[in-house]
């Protein structure tokens, strides 16, 4: 009988060793993928990152994991490269188009119940009216959906109307303005105007960015945030809407200066 129940208990002693050998494996495989995924994002490599993408799923890694332990932290290196003028606008188009790759693969595999319990709300983005430049725009969007956000790029050129009219369409907390010409500035204003004529200023954050943009400007047109690299707008956003801050603040909050 002795020797029965120690058979036994050997029996179970070896499983959970095994199991635990087997889930350390798992564990080193996994973090090898993600690795990988980094390595991917940051050397800009899109068919790389997508292929990642896809493996990460095969091996059955939670998406929104992926994300958040491999793809962001790729964007994170890029972005503190570009900061340190280690490397230029080139590489970050490039490991923002290989974001692009990898979040189109990851993103549809989140259940709808885990993107609302992860998201951190909805920002509406543009390059204000009179201008049709993008590149800074797009990657701050990349960066906003990195971070947590549903992200509603309206493109380049958005009026002031077609700002505050989507943002109410839907129920954003964050309006974003971007703008690499000097003449499209005062739009950036008048959507500010429009939002203070409408009775709206209260119930949305506005941030803005871009070339000509200093945090003087957005001082003086009255905006909640400016920043001046694309993740210093995702960073500004992520205080705004998870800091008791109700809009509009006091003081512009000013990132990367």
């Amino acid at each position: 009988m002795r020797l029965y129940f120690f058979c036994i208990a050997r029996a179970k002693n070896l499983c959970w060793r095994g199991a635990k050998t087997k889930s350390k494996v798992m564990t080193m495989a996994k973090r090898r993928i993600l690795d990988r995924l980094t390595m991917a994002i940051i050397g800009g490599d899109e068919i790389s990152a997508k292929e990642t993408s896809e493996e990460c799923i095969a091996a059955g890694v939670d998406p929104l994991e992926a994300i958040k332990r491999g793809a962001a932290g790729g964007m994170k290196v890029v972005g503190e490269k570009f900061r340190n003028f280690e490397i230029f606008l080139p590489e970050v188009m490039l490991a923002a188009d290989a974001m692009k790759a990898c979040m189109a693969v990851l993103v549809p595999k989140i259940s709808e119940e885990r993107k609302s319990e992860t998201s951190l709300g909805k920002v509406v983005i543009g390059t204000a009216a009179g201008d049709i430049h993008d590149i800074g725009k797009n990657l701050v969007a990349t960066m906003l959906s990195v971070a947590g956000f549903e992200v509603y790029d309206l493109g380049t050129g958005v009026s002031p109307k077609r700002f505050v009219e989507t943002a109410e369409e839907v129920k954003a907390a964050v309006i974003a303005l971007s703008s690499l010409l000097t003449t499209s500035l005062a739009y950036m204003e008048d959507v500010i105007k429009l939002l203070k004529d409408t009775n709206l200023r209260n119930k949305y954050y506005v941030v803005v960015g871009g070339g000509p943009v200093t945090p003087e400007w957005a001082e003086k047109i009255g905006a909640d945030g400016y920043g001046r690299y694309a993740e210093d707008g995702a960073e500004i956003c992520k205080k705004l809407v998870t800091e008791d801050m109700p809009p509009p603040l006091p003081k512009c909050i000013v990132e990367g200066v």
